[in-house]
């Protein structure tokens, strides 16, 4: 609990690349973007729409990002709605960062009492339509995608499961994508998502591991494209806006997990538009 008696939510990876500056928004599109017509809510992407939903519930929010100043805008709208927020920045390659982020975060706030791991990463995206094949792709690109989808939440789950275990209850929620379903091969404008696998399996061990301790750890899988200014400016979006997600939805179910009662826990949530099929 913080010192307002506030329970406290995480959120590991609370910006999207795909926000009007983000990394991904200047490589699709070449720029920044204008996200002033958005709504507030999908702003930020998954990421920014859960920390906002847990705020407005009263949570304590803790945003993590590799610089704060990813975060400043989303911070700062939090607090416009009501809410209570800190930023603590945190490099999921590095796991003397994870170390330092958290041991901040217990000794500003306290322990978790939800963490949502929304990492993502964009490494690949830039390769040519010729360097699809495994062959082509550098190695530190594969290094990254272990880290993140796989090693990062690993040792997040360290840093978090222990004084949830201790004290019977807690969440550990991972947003994932159709891509942990089963290995598909890299497309042009995609990141090596085949170690998202891993990552949906680490949610299975989890679950078996530490549900019987009455911690509820879950799968998000979020199959489709999601609302955010760079994403929005799509030309596939733009021509097929049904199959656009919204955030503020998304985060509505990720409140749902935490908030389910002990003797019905879902482990594994599939969230897909209604005008595609369902990824298998």
């Amino acid at each position: 609990m913080s010192s307002a008696r506030k329970q406290v939510a995480v959120v590991v990876g609370a910006t999207s690349k795909w926000q009007s500056d983000g990394r991904n928004t200047r490589l699709a599109h070449g720029k920044a973007l204008d996200d002033s017509d958005i709504p507030v809510g999908m702003r930020w992407g998954v990421g920014g729409a859960v920390a906002q939903k847990f705020a407005k519930e009263g949570f304590f929010v803790v945003l993590t990002t590799r610089n704060a100043a990813n975060a400043a805008a989303l911070e700062k709208a939090i607090v416009e709605q009501g809410g209570q927020s800190m930023i603590v920045e945190l490099d999921l390659v590095s796991r003397e960062s994870i170390s330092r982020a958290f041991a901040t975060i217990r000794r500003q706030v306290g322990d978790p009492d939800v963490l949502v791991y929304n990492a993502g990463y964009l490494e690949g995206r830039d390769l040519p339509p010729d360097k699809e094949l495994l062959e082509h792709v550098p190695v530190e690109i594969f290094e990254t995608a272990q880290h993140i989808a796989s090693r990062g939440p690993f040792l997040v789950a360290q840093e978090v499961l222990p004084a949830m275990r201790k004290r019977g209850a807690g969440s550990f929620l991972i947003s994932n994508n159709q891509f942990s379903l089963r290995g598909r091969k890299r497309l042009t404008g995609q990141s090596l998502y085949y170690p998202r696998v891993m990552m949906r399996t680490l949610a299975q061990v989890l679950t078996e591991e530490y549900s019987e301790h009455g911690v509820h750890v879950a799968n998000v899988v979020i199959d489709g494209l999601i609302d955010s200014p760079g994403t929005r400016a799509l030309p596939r979006a733009r021509q097929n806006p049904e199959t656009v997600m919204n955030p503020v939805k998304i985060a509505e179910a990720f409140y749902y997990l935490h908030t389910q009662d002990k003797s019905c826990w879902t482990h594994e949530l599939q969230l897909t538009p209604y005008s595609t099929k369902p990824s298998f």
